[in-house]
C-alpha cells in the first residue's frame, strides 16, 4: 500500500512538472526598455487608482514612483483614502505634484455588502471614468509598491502590441527577514501552482486570475464586466477580476514584474501567518470538502516524498526521492527571482506544513465567527 501511496505522489509531480502549465518556470517577464520603440507613437491616456487605508508609512514612496512615470500618454493618479486613522491622504495631499497628475479622494464609509479595498476602487473608478476617453486604460495597484520609471510604460505597450484586455504582475515581495526569506518566496511558488501563468494566457484554457498589486485593465473591458461593482463583495478581488476578464471573451497575460517592487515588510512569523490565513479559506470557497481535499493533496505531494525519502526502504525510498527532487527543482527559478540559495529547496516540506497549518487556521477562524481580517476590518461569508 505504501509503494502504491508513493508511485501516486510521484505521478502527481510528473503531471505538475510536465503538464501543468510549466508553472514552476520562471516568468513571463515584462523586460525594462522594451517600450522604446513604441513611445513615438501616440499613446493611450492612463488613470491610476490607488486605494489605501493606513499607509502612511509606504504612501510616499508609492505615490512618488508614480508621479515621477516617463509615460507619454495622458496620464493621472487617483489615491483614494479609504478612512485611514494615520493621517495617508494628509501626507498625500502634501506631496510636490507640479504636473497636476494627482488626485486625493476622502473614502466615503463602505457600505454592506462590500469589500472595503474594493469600495475604495470603485469611487476611484468613477472619477476616472469621467475623463478617461474609451481606448483609455485604468492601472489598479496598491499603497505600498514602488514602480520603475518607465512601469506604466512597458505595461501598455505590452497590451498594445499583444492587443490584451488585461495585464496584471506579481511585484517582487519583500525578502529582507529571516521569516521572509524562509517564507515569502514560496507564496509566489503556490500562487503559480494555483493559477499558472501560461494557463492564464490561454483563451483554450479556463484558468484565470491576476495578481492585485499591478492590473492593467482596459476601459472598454472594465465596463463591460459591469465595473469595480460586479465584484463588491470578492474577498480575492484581483483573481475575482481576471475570472470576470476571461469569461467576457478578454485575453489575459500575468507574469513576474522586475520594474515593481512591494514595500511592506513581513517581521515576524504571526504575520505571514495572518497573510495566509486571512485569504486560504476563501480560496476553498469556504467548503470543508475542499479543505479536506486540499490538505489530503498537500500530504501527497509535500509531506510523504519527504518522509518516504528520510525513512523508507528499498522502491519506496527511491520513488519518494524522485518526487521530492522534482519537487525541489520546480522551487528554484522562484528563489533566483528573489535572489536567494538554492539550498533553500530542501525546506520546502517545511514550509508546506506551515501553509498547510495556516490554511487550517483559516477555517478555525471562519468557524469561530472570525472570518476574514484585514486592516482593522472583518468580513464574513463573502463572495468569493
Amino acid at each position: 500500500m505504501t509503494f502504491v501511496t508513493a508511485l501516486f505522489s510521484l505521478l502527481a509531480w510528473l503531471g505538475l512538472t510536465f503538464f501543468h502549465g510549466l508553472f514552476w518556470v520562471g516568468g513571463p517577464w515584462l523586460k525594462r526598455g522594451a517600450t522604446t520603440d513604441n513611445r513615438k507613437n501616440a499613446l493611450p491616456a492612463v488613470t491610476v487608482i490607488v486605494p489605501a487605508r493606513d499607509e502612511a508609512a509606504s504612501v510616499t514612496a508609492c505615490l512618488s514612483s508614480l508621479l515621477e512615470q516617463d509615460y507619454q500618454g495622458a496620464y493621472h493618479v487617483i489615491l483614494v483614502d479609504d478612512e485611514s486613522t494615520d493621517g495617508t491622504g494628509d501626507i498625500a495631499r502634501r506631496l510636490p505634484d507640479p504636473a497636476g497628475r494627482l488626485t486625493v479622494l476622502a473614502g466615503k464609509p463602505h457600505p454592506e455588502g462590500w469589500s472595503g479595498k474594493l469600495w475604495a476602487v470603485k469611487q476611484g473608478q468613477e472619477e476616472a471614468l469621467l475623463q478617461l476617453p474609451r481606448d483609455g486604460y485604468v492601472l489598479l495597484t496598491d499603497a505600498d509598491i514602488i514602480h520603475q520609471e518607465d512601469h506604466v510604460s512597458t505595461l501598455v505597450e505590452r497590451a498594445q502590441h499583444e492587443k490584451l484586455d488585461m495585464v496584471s504582475e506579481m511585484v517582487m515581495l519583500n525578502c529582507a527577514s529571516f521569516w521572509e526569506k524562509a517564507l515569502v518566496p514560496a507564496f509566489v511558488y503556490f500562487f503559480a501552482m494555483l493559477y499558472p501563468f501560461r494557463k492564464v494566457a490561454d483563451p483554450r484554457s479556463s484558468t484565470a486570475g491576476a495578481a492585485g498589486g499591478t492590473v492593467l485593465i482596459h476601459r472598454n473591458m472594465l465596463e463591460k464586466i459591469g465595473g469595480i461593482q460586479s465584484l463588491k463583495g470578492a474577498l480575492i478581488d484581483d483573481c475575482t477580476l481576471g475570472a470576470y476578464v476571461k469569461r467576457a471573451g478578454g485575453r489575459l497575460y500575468l507574469g513576474c514584474s522586475e520594474q515593481a517592487w512591494s514595500i511592506r515588510t513581513y517581521q515576524s512569523v504571526s504575520e505571514i501567518w495572518h497573510m495566509i490565513a486571512r485569504n486560504a479559506y476563501v480560496q476553498l470557497n469556504f467548503s470543508p470538502w475542499n479543505l479536506l481535499k486540499a490538505l489530503a493533496g498537500m500530504v501527497l505531494i509535500w509531506l510523504l516524498p519527504a518522509r518516504l525519502l528520510l525513512f523508507g526502504r528499498g522502491k519506496n525510498r527511491v520513488v519518494g526521492g524522485c518526487a521530492y527532487a522534482l519537487s525541489c527543482i520546480t522551487f528554484v527559478p522562484t528563489l533566483r527571482w528573489f535572489r536567494l540559495s538554492w539550498w533553500r529547496v530542501l525546506s520546502l516540506p517545511l514550509v508546506a506544513a506551515f501553509y498547510m497549518m495556516a490554511t487550517i487556521g483559516s477555517a478555525v477562524n471562519y468557524y469561530r465567527g472570525k472570518g476574514v481580517s484585514w486592516r482593522g476590518r472583518s468580513y464574513e461569508g463573502a463572495e468569493s
